[in-house]
């Protein structure tokens, strides 16, 4: 290409300039629009889906909790604290995080992404030397991710609906630490998925279970004729890391099978 081949006319300057004459993967006003929401929703689907592929992530733990709960806080935070930190590890250490399979990870730890109850499982997984996964959601105040998600696993979404459906697609149980609206909106989220049988079977072990009783009523579901009797069977309680892990290997979660050395 000659230089005057390579420097456009003058004439051309309102063509140039015009957005119609842009890269349509570098416009980001077309990218953005109304109309492109469903390209945007197929985009925060396949870029996280292409991360976990790279990285032989084949099925996650997901831990949810409180954002709220702290390290150093009050009541029992410091315990639930304490507790998914522990249980984070001793998942990622006997579950598979660690790569026994061929390159292939089994229950990964997978959280929010943010502070508190996700901090905690985040951090248990790392000190174990394992990956873990931090779905992060873009919110009006920001939620900034917690430094202990593998920052090559760290995502962030717009949308909700993708976020949920990346935390259940993978996972092979659900561990639920107490916490708020947003806790319950993933339990429940959940369950229902299982209740429907829209999801696989899956272990669901809420963690310390004076406290759900205190918050939920589940026999007054069942009594009201909300639920049935059987629905109760799709979640268990558990008071330690070890017990947590435990109900998730009788409930059908599997360890790795280490190879034979011949």
């Amino acid at each position: 290409m000659t230089e005057d081949a390579a420097t456009p006319p003058p004439h051309l300057e309102r063509q140039l300039a015009s957005p119609a004459y842009r890269l349509a993967a570098l416009d980001q006003d077309f990218l953005l629009a109304d109309a492109q929401r469903g390209l945007r929703f197929m985009l925060e689907y396949e870029k996280a889906e292409q991360a976990l592929r790279a990285w032989g992530v084949r099925s996650t733990v997901v831990v949810f909790g409180s954002a709220r709960t702290r390290e150093d806080g009050p009541g029992r935070q410091a315990h639930w604290y304490a507790q998914a930190r522990a249980f984070a590890h001793l998942c990622s250490r006997e579950g598979g995080a660690l790569d026994h399979n061929g390159g292939q990870r089994d229950n990964v730890i997978a959280t929010g992404g943010g502070p508190g109850i996700m901090e905690a499982a985040n951090r248990g997984a790392s000190e174990a030397g394992a990956p873990s996964i931090g779905f992060n959601i873009t919110l009006p105040h920001e939620q900034w991710p917690n430094r202990y998600t593998t920052p090559e696993l760290t995502f962030r979404f717009h949308y909700f609906a993708m976020r949920k459906m990346h935390l259940a697609m993978r996972a092979k149980a659900l561990v639920v630490f107490p916490g708020g609206f947003g806790t319950f909106d993933e339990l429940f989220e959940i369950l229902t998925l299982r209740q429907t049988g829209k999801a696989p079977d899956m272990p669901v072990i809420l963690f310390d279970e004076a406290y759900w009783r205190s918050c939920i009523r589940f026999e007054g579901l069942v009594e009201a004729g909300m639920i049935s009797q059987r629905d109760l069977d799709l979640f268990c309680f558990a008071e330690t890391a070890e017990q947590t892990w435990a109900a998730l290997l009788a409930r059908g979660v599997t360890k790795p099978i280490e190879p034979k050395i011949t």
